[in-house]
């Protein structure tokens, strides 16, 4: 049987979602919890391979059990196991065979926040980027409006990334300050690797005045690596929400209603 599931999970002590050799990822994490207590190997299937930092408040997993449960009882085991790293389970609900969490997305959200003030963050320092200097977040977002739409994104793109091709469709890429944090949000059906991270990191030397908005655009056509600014660090990073086809939607922890 299949089932979806909604997760979160601060990045912080992870090398990322991807199972890898050696370091500590949240797609081992939730598969050793399942063998624990279902006593069965199975391999849990993200939406997004988010890197090592990089935070979620939506994460969807698909995973196959081979005998039927109930979905609270494979909620509360795996959050039992999983403590005391930060991984939770938020809910869990049956899937059609043909469910994949990864390809049956229709969009991705993701917000980048900057902590935006002279004194360094306290509490949050492992959930923002924190920038000293005095950042114009109007600019910024006029910056962000100029690289909408369909292009081909070799200059956000990073260097590692194995996509066929750069050719992406950003639907939206939003700034907003609310007090000293800047928030970046960015909307796409998917996105290539580091491309968010390497479009915040261009947006805060519009900030900076370094670049004039138009420069955003100029970059872009360049369709070279080396007229991007410095990419983001990983942490200001979220995976926000995984939208799918109507009746497949993901709910956002945010949700008032709870379908799972």
């Amino acid at each position: 049987m299949r089932w979806k599931l909604l997760i979160e999970y601060d990045g912080t002590p992870f090398a990322g979602w991807q199972r890898q050799e050696g370091q500590p990822s949240v797609q081992q994490t939730l598969e050793e919890a399942i063998e624990a207590f279902a006593g069965e190997r199975v391999v849990v299937h993200g939406a997004g391979r988010t890197d090592a930092g990089v935070h979620a408040q939506g994460q969807v997993a698909h995973v196959d059990f081979a005998r039927e449960m109930e979905p609270q009882k494979i909620r509360e085991a795996i959050n039992a196991i999983v403590r005391p790293l930060p991984v939770s389970v938020l809910t869990v609900e049956p899937a059609p065979e043909d469910f994949s969490a990864r390809f049956s997305a229709t969009a991705r959200l993701y917000h980048y926040r900057i902590m935006n003030r002279r004194a360094p963050p306290a509490l949050e320092r492992h959930t923002l980027w924190h920038v000293p200097v005095p950042l114009d977040a109007g600019l910024m977002h006029e910056g962000a409006q100029t690289i909408l739409g369909k292009h081909d994104f070799t200059t956000f793109r990073s260097a590692a990334c194995q996509a066929k091709s750069a050719l992406k469709t950003l639907d939206r890429l939003e700034v907003w300050r609310q007090g000293d944090v800047i928030t970046i949000e960015a909307f796409a059906r998917s996105f290539l690797h580091n491309q968010v991270r390497s479009m915040v990191g261009s947006l805060k030397w519009v900030g900076e005045g370094k670049w004039p908005p138009a420069q955003m655009r100029a970059a872009l056509d360049a369709r070279d690596r080396a007229q991007c600014g410095p990419m983001a660090p990983p942490q200001g990073l979220c995976l926000m929400r995984v939208d799918y086809a109507a009746g497949e939607r993901s709910i956002s922890s945010t949700d008032d209603e709870a379908m799972d």
